[in-house]
């Protein structure tokens, strides 16, 4: 998220670790979580302000993670209103694009982890959004059945790193998708729930290649498409559908739209690393060859 914030003249802070802490949480809905609290304070910080994320100890068992911004700050009647679905607390009319759900989502979420999520706020001065999740002592990784895995990819010190950028907003697809990807050791993932966050990543990092959801909350995949094609910045960037909109009409209008390849969901995971390992292929030099598969 940090490129965001630069642009902006930003300035974030992250913790940093003497011994290891672990929570008890999904990971991917842990990083969405993440990526929507940290969207917000960079969207509604004021020029050149600061971000700052903690993350502290509590008694009995709990790890607080806090993500404090120097923005406007919310009064006591917009912090009654914060978790009601689309509504953005007067900022319909604003620059700043969004669907008023992100909020909702995290607070779900946080609580479908057994957690807890909570705000301080001082009008003019900032506002501090923080989740409260149960500390555990170590790392638990779920793992997929080997027998259903792919074969991993070989993993050479002198291939370049490849970046794929995955919009999508269904937890358990962006999860697959990244047990996916983690056994690429030549790949890096990033991640957006949203059309509008996946377009200021793609403009941040510059991925290689995009795999894009088409029914996105906020602006659609084909809209978020469009975007990215009118850029110059990004149009060179091959985006790949990969939506539940499976009817032939649905296909060809995606691809006329302009997608790279358009898959279908359940996700199909040969017919999906293979499509990556053609479009990395294609991608801008000089990113050629950074996915093989034995």
């Amino acid at each position: 998220m940090e490129p965001l914030a630069q642009k902006r003249g930003i300035a974030m802070t992250f913790p940093s670790f003497d011994r290891s802490c672990f929570v008890l949480a999904d990971q991917t809905r842990l990083k969405q979580v993440l990526v929507n609290l940290i969207s917000n304070a960079i969207k509604y910080n004021r020029l050149r302000g600061t971000i700052a994320v903690e993350c502290t100890a509590r008694e009995p068992g709990q790890v607080r993670i806090a993500v404090t911004d120097t923005g406007l700050g919310l009064t006591p009647e917009k912090i009654a209103q914060l978790y009601q679905p689309f509504n953005r607390l007067g900022q319909e009319i604003g620059v700043e694009q969004g669907t008023g759900i992100g909020l909702v989502v995290t607070k779900r979420l946080v609580e479908a982890m057994r957690g807890t999520v909570g705000v301080e706020s001082v009008v003019g001065m900032g506002t501090s959004f923080w989740i409260d999740l149960k500390a555990t002592n170590s790392a638990q990784l779920a793992l997929m059945d080997a027998a259903d895995s792919p074969s991993p990819a070989v993993a050479t010190e002198d291939l370049p790193i490849s970046t794929l950028l995955y919009v999508e907003d269904n937890p358990a697809n962006l999860k697959l998708v990244e047990m996916l990807i983690a056994r690429r050791p030549n790949m890096r993932l990033l991640t957006a729930g949203t059309g509008v966050l996946g377009i200021e990543l793609a403009l941040a990092h510059m991925p290689h290649a995009i795999l894009m959801d088409i029914n996105l909350p906020g602006i659609s995949g084909l809209k978020a498409l469009s975007i990215l094609r009118r850029d110059s910045a990004t149009a060179h960037i091959p985006v790949i559908a990969l939506s539940a909109n499976a009817n032939p009409r649905d296909i060809e209008r995606g691809l006329e739209a302009g997608f790279h390849k358009y898959l279908t969901k359940p996700i199909k995971v040969d017919e999906l690393m293979l499509t990556l390992d053609e479009t990395l292929g294609l991608a801008a030099v000089p990113h050629r060859a950074a996915l093989r598969v034995v």
